[in-house]
């Protein structure tokens, strides 16, 4: 496994900056997010805000891993039963439905990467609970992030929360060190034991976006190469932040004045410094 770097104070200033614009893309996005806008014309917007308003670059447009062809668009939109990497096209929303939307911005140099649900009207019980569970699923990972701590805690509490309502964890795509290159180590599973895998140490800065489904956790990949299904055809949601591992803590840097509050069982379960997550 290639090493795991520590992120510098001057990477760190420009993580927080590259992670506040992505953030910033999704507050805006927002009031975009109702029936009728086709995710094709959400990423028109979004590239147009990205590129004119901000000076950032998209990531995603033309991200081409080995194996992978060139990704076409500058976001990622994943409706109902997409885990991830739903390209954005002619789909039009429709009330009911739930959409990921996933944004990375660079910004010199460094990479800002964040994910977020929303409903289109008024959405299902199930809709609604299993975005609540993912999302408290993320920021339990996030509440384990401290020096010392191992990536196996993440993964341990986010699987516990997530089977626990019923739910699965999508074990194929994983959370990733960030920075100066999109994916680069560690890989953060969103399931596992604790006390294992790589231990964590101040400067390190990964994303935590963990990806979980209704039904069954298998998946099944679609023709374009890149969209990523459930395979029972259950609906899937995922939220995701950018975290640095501080001295103490940690520091959520993909924040923005639109960005939801934690959930109340951080708040309950695992108080922690107000300027961690601000």
């Amino acid at each position: 496994m290639s090493a795991i770097s520590i992120k510098t104070s001057e990477d760190i200033a420009g993580m927080r900056i590259a992670g506040k614009l992505a953030a910033e893309v999704l507050d805006f996005i927002e009031p975009h997010i109702k029936a009728g806008i086709t995710t094709g014309e959400i990423d028109r917007l979004c590239h147009e805000y990205m590129v004119n308003v901000q000076q950032s670059i998209p990531a995603p447009l033309n991200y081409c891993p080995p194996g992978y062809t060139p990704y076409p668009k500058a976001i990622c939109t994943s409706v109902n039963d997409v885990v991830c990497h739903g390209i954005p096209g002619d789909k039009l929303l429709k009330n009911g439905d739930v959409i990921n939307i996933d944004i990375t911005v660079i910004k010199n140099g460094y990479h800002g990467d964040t994910s977020r649900m929303f409903y289109v009207g008024p959405p299902s019980i199930l809709a609604k609970r299993l975005g609540e569970i993912t999302y408290e699923c993320m920021w339990l990972g996030i509440s384990k992030i401290k020096p010392g701590a191992f990536l196996g805690d993440i993964g341990f509490v986010i699987q516990q929360h997530a089977e626990k309502a019923g739910f699965s964890v999508v074990r194929e795509f994983c959370g990733h060190g960030i920075g100066k290159v999109f994916h680069e180590e560690p890989q953060v599973l969103h399931y596992g034991r604790p006390g294992t895998l790589e231990q964590l140490v101040a400067g390190m800065i990964f994303t935590v976006e963990p990806m979980i489904n209704a039904g069954r956790r298998d998946i099944r990949e679609m023709g374009d190469g890149w969209t990523i299904k459930t395979k029972d055809r259950s609906l899937s949601a995922q939220w995701e932040h950018t975290v640095l591992v501080t001295e103490t803590g940690y520091e959520v840097l993909t924040v923005s004045p639109g960005m939801p509050s934690p959930p109340a069982i951080i708040s309950e379960q695992h108080a922690s410094s107000p300027a961690a997550i601000a």
